[in-house]
């Protein structure tokens, strides 16, 4: 049976609940991933439930993997077998899987990404008047979450705008199914809609859940609600982790108040407050609480820790982002010479990523390694992206997906009518698209011109299919590019010249990296479909990398640094219009930009600076800049203004001359 001697009362309070559905209150750094790996344990071990039978849900992979790993230690391996800890999107998957049929699908369904689903709906709106298609992903996305079909939506439109979307979400939705796909929010609405509407399947997960734990429950959207209410169904087996505090993530559908629903739901709800902190010392505490009481909360908590008052919170008053980047700098290097520990012990966070620039250009002309955290993959630049589609296709002529991505890219004159008609007839004949392309009963459902240039297409792929099992890949790669003219389709479609030379200097990229998996001729490399397999190793690699670049400052937004701690954490641009942002400074949108600040502050160990500037270009033109009001509302007790020509601020600069000297001495030794 697990111990829980190292628990403290709350945590194993928690633990220990059973009988009715728990709500844990888990403030910032009390150990929340502790309480749901030690409950798991407990759940098997001293309650015999089977570990098949336990479902635990997250919001990431790597959590999800973290929460597995120690979950298994503590259930001694052999018990934790059947286990289920996984995202909600993952589960969702598992659940569509189960239910295919039913919900339309055909087995082997694809699963569209953010890129591809763009690219669809650019598809289905080419020739009509320009729109956002950002804006139309998001409304999509936004009425699925609410389980709002096309129908619907289109009843409700309020006005023709809204009714043109809708009608774009019906086509939307047509193509998707015609074409055996599913997009990513379809992972929670279509298993939520099939819990509905099959009652034997609902039957079957609900005795598959006989104990459901959820993470980060803050964080959860309309349909992960729903999701979560079904599986538990009228049972008890119930456990949601959560902080209210740290829910930043209305942008993407994260509703707070889910945990008033959770009262409404379950009326028998149990709730357990975890206010130990184990992660910052008490002034960084006292800044979080004073903060975050400014917000309106249904149930109200106070952190406190144990590990003794620590320094006070200093703010910087700057007079330009360089000048702020320098401060900072100067900071960093003067508490790594007094504490000599790795340069991955230091994060700045800022609220956007265009604050990143002159922090990572200071810290380089230090000699300092940085990382800049949330860019965009290399993989998920489009153009990346139809050129894998592509070598997708060439080793897999079954990839209905990447069909659907390089059918008409470049411009073939294939429109989603002839899409859609194509994909019916396929999974009427259950054949994947490229092979239905060449039947000749496909001739009875399409006009002759659409007819020839799908054939033209199918009979293309297949030669390059026989290219690409006789040459090495680099042949292979040059070869689509020049049969595609795909570097003028690039200037052509690009917004600007400079656009089209960043995006066909990607694909030079591309062919480098497919030559060095290669391998030249000297060595013995990958051939193609080696390499298509090895892409699903790239987020592993990615992980990897991350390893080795752990020793390097961290630069990241504050939503990138949930989750995280680091001993020494600066937040930059502490400014009205940046935080709180423009666009949230009322209402609930400016509670959200609180909470953005309480999870900054939460991050740091045992050092905290805050800073901001006077002056700021904005516009073409520099603008003033009035300190964050979230500056005023921190407890005076625990902060430290450090002014220019302050005696503090003289002492700072001594210390920090000695620290840039003992920086140079380091960069110079051999």
């Amino acid at each position: 049976m697990v111990s829980l001697a190292e628990l403290n009362p709350q945590q194993a309070e928690a633990v220990r609940h059973l009988g009715t559905p728990l709500l844990v209150l888990a403030g910032a750094g009390s150990g929340k991933t502790r309480v749901i790996t030690h409950k798991i344990a407990w759940l098997v071990g001293a309650c015999g439930l089977p570990a098949r039978r336990i479902l635990a849900v997250t919001f990431t992979n790597k959590a999800a993997r973290e929460m597995r790993q120690r979950a298994a230690a503590l259930c001694h391996g052999a018990q934790a077998r059947g286990l289920t800890v996984c995202t909600f999107h993952a589960l969702g998957l598992q659940i569509l899987r189960h239910g295919a049929r039913e919900a339309g699908l055909r087995p082997g369904f694809s699963i569209l990404d953010t890129q591809d689903v763009l690219h669809l709906i650019r598809e289905l709106i080419q020739g009509g008047d320009a729109v956002d298609t950002d804006s139309l992903r998001a409304a999509i996305s936004a009425w699925k979450d609410a389980g709002v079909d096309p129908d619907r939506a289109l009843r409700e439109a309020e006005d023709e705008q809204a009714a043109h979307a809708a009608r774009l979400y019906a086509r939307y939705e047509r193509q998707l199914r015609a074409c055996n796909a599913v997009d990513f929010d379809d992972l929670i609405a279509l298993p939520v809609r099939l819990l509905h509407e099959q009652p034997a399947l609902l039957e079957h997960w609900q005795q598959r859940s006989g104990h459901l734990l959820v993470d980060e429950y803050q964080d959860t959207n309309a349909a992960q609600y729903t999701l979560m209410r079904l599986l538990v169904g009228v049972g008890h087996g119930l456990t949601v982790v959560g902080d209210d505090d740290q829910s930043v993530y209305a942008w993407r559908g994260a509703r707070p108040e889910n945990l008033r629903h959770l009262q409404r739901d379950f009326p028998g709800l149990k709730v357990i407050k975890l206010e130990q902190n184990y992660r910052s010392t008490g002034r960084i505490l006292a800044a979080a609480n004073g903060l975050i009481a400014r917000n309106t909360h249904l149930f109200e908590k106070r952190l406190w820790s144990a590990l003794g008052p620590g320094d006070p919170i200093r703010v910087l008053p700057c007079k330009s982002p360089e000048h702020e980047a320098e401060r900072i700098v100067s900071d960093l290097l003067r508490l790594r010479l007094r504490y000599a520990d790795d340069w991955g012990n230091y994060a700045v966070l800022y609220r956007s990523n265009h604050q990143s620039r002159p922090l990572e250009q200071a810290l380089r002309e230090h000699g300092i390694p940085c990382r800049v955290s949330g860019g965009t993959s290399f993989f998920s630049h489009s153009e990346v992206k139809d050129l894998l589609a592509y070598l997708r296709l060439l080793t897999n002529p079954e990839d209905d997906a990447a069909f659907l991505r390089v059918v008409n890219v470049p411009r073939r004159h294939i429109g989603p009518g002839t899409v859609e008609r194509l994909a019916a007839y396929a999974g009427e004949r259950g054949v994947p698209l490229l092979q239905a392309c060449g039947e000749f009963g496909l001739r009875e459902r399409l006009p002759a011109d659409a007819h020839r240039r799908l054939t033209r297409f199918a009979e293309w792929v297949e030669e390059a299919r026989h290219r690409a099992h006789a040459e090495p890949p680099q042949a292979v790669f040059r070869y689509l590019l020049a049969e595609l003219d795909y570097e003028d389709w690039l200037r052509d479609t690009s917004t600007s010249p400079a656009q089209a030379e960043r995006r066909i200097a990607r694909v030079g990229e591309l062919a480098a990296w497919i030559g060095r998996m290669a391998g030249d001729e000297q060595t013995e490399g990958k051939d193609l479909e080696a390499i298509i397999g090895h892409l699903a190793l790239v987020d592993l690699l990615d992980r990897n990398e991350d390893e080795r670049a752990r020793d390097a400052v961290q630069l990241m937004t504050l939503h990138a640094a949930k989750g995280l701690e680091f001993p020494h954490v600066w937040i930059a641009g502490m400014e009205e219009e940046i935080l709180p942002h423009h666009a949230n400074r009322e209402g609930t949108g400016l509670e959200e930009e609180r909470r953005l600040a309480y999870v900054g502050i939460t991050r740091a160990q045992r050092h905290l600076t805050l800073s901001y500037c006077t002056s700021r270009p904005r516009a073409g033109e520099t603008v003033d800049c009035t300190p964050s009001r979230f500056l005023r509302e921190l407890p005076a007790e625990s902060i430290e203004w450090h002014e220019p020509g302050s005696p503090a601020a003289q002492a700072r600069v001594r210390e920090t001359g000695r620290a840039h000297l003992s920086n140079l001495r380091s960069l110079l030794q051999p």
